[in-house]
């Protein structure tokens, strides 16, 4: 049995922020697969919830008429997966939705979750930062947007009043079209471990060479990041080998990578050049560029 105080299932987004408000100790639930895991062990943070999951707001893949991607907050993993419109629009969102634990979970675990768990190591934030991902916030005074990139503040740290609730991620056509993108992750045990290293990167090729680069991580540092020093070695450069070389090294400069006892900072730094190399050799392949 979970030390549950109170639950409380929300009907509407507004009437989970209301509750949110009222009660300084609510947590919200989602799909559960972390919120589940701190009742498992007794944390007494998580004896209030309030239950938002399957709220029909919150779920759900459209596009807007701007040709903005909508990814609702509360859709689940699988169903990124198997979304058309991603596949279309910003496939390496599914790509990175395939790494996350197994089946069980993937239809359980939530968009949303994942990112306002604010861990560096979830799968979806470097994939949501390279296509410049805003997140749509519901508040007691209304809806307010920001920029994805930010929003994590520290470890299991994001910029999210207690009373605010992540309503949708939006994916704007002028971060995606034309861009090619990756993700890869590396950990221990592939899909079933949490990310020793995540890495995401998106490119636009043309004449042969790089006219746009981004390249994010996790666990390479506190919270996701960007990485504009590799970026810049890059940027109007050829695609080619020499290229991708010098990203390898500037990235170096980007990151803060710490020891723990899944790996030590010298094991991520090799992987995290190596994955910067990779990663946007992959994308620049997917966005036509050919290498030499």
């Amino acid at each position: 049995m979970y030390d549950i105080a109170h639950y409380y299932r929300a009907a509407s987004i507004g009437d989970a922020v209301r509750q949110l408000a009222a009660d300084p100790q609510a947590k919200l639930i989602a799909g559960g697969t972390d919120v589940l895991i701190q009742l498992h062990h007794m944390n007494d943070k998580y004896r209030h919830l309030v239950d938002i999951h399957d709220l029909a707001e919150l779920n759900g893949i459209n596009l807007l008429p701007d040709g903005t991607l909508r990814v609702g907050s509360g859709t689940t993993f699988s169903q990124i997966i198997d979304s058309p419109l991603v596949q279309r629009y910003v496939p390496v969102l599914a790509e990175a939705a395939a790494t996350i634990a197994g089946p069980q979970v993937r239809n359980r675990a939530t968009l949303g979750g994942n990112i306002c768990n604010g861990a560096t190591s979830a799968d979806s934030a470097s994939p949501c930062v390279v296509m410049e991902a805003e997140l749509e916030i519901a508040t007691v005074t209304g809806a307010r947007r920001t920029p994805l990139l930010g929003f994590h503040t520290g470890p299991g740290k994001v910029a999210l009043e207690h009373s605010e609730v992540v309503v949708a991620l939006l994916f704007r056509p002028q971060h995606y079209q034309h861009y090619g993108a990756s993700y890869f992750k590396y950990a221990m045990r592939d899909a079933m471990d949490i990310a020793t290293i995540g890495c995401a990167a998106a490119c636009k090729v043309e004449n042969g060479h790089f006219s746009a680069v981004k390249i994010a991580f996790g666990v390479a540092a506190p919270t996701p990041i960007r990485t504009p020093r590799a970026e810049a070695a890059a940027l109007g450069r050829p695609v080619n080998a020499q290229t991708l070389a010098a990203v390898r090294e500037a990235v170096l400069h980007d990151v803060q990578p710490r020891s723990s006892w899944r790996a030590s900072k010298e094991f991520r730094l090799h992987i995290i050049r190596t994955l910067a190399e990779r990663v946007l050799a992959q994308a620049a392949q997917r966005a036509e560029g050919a290498l030499s």
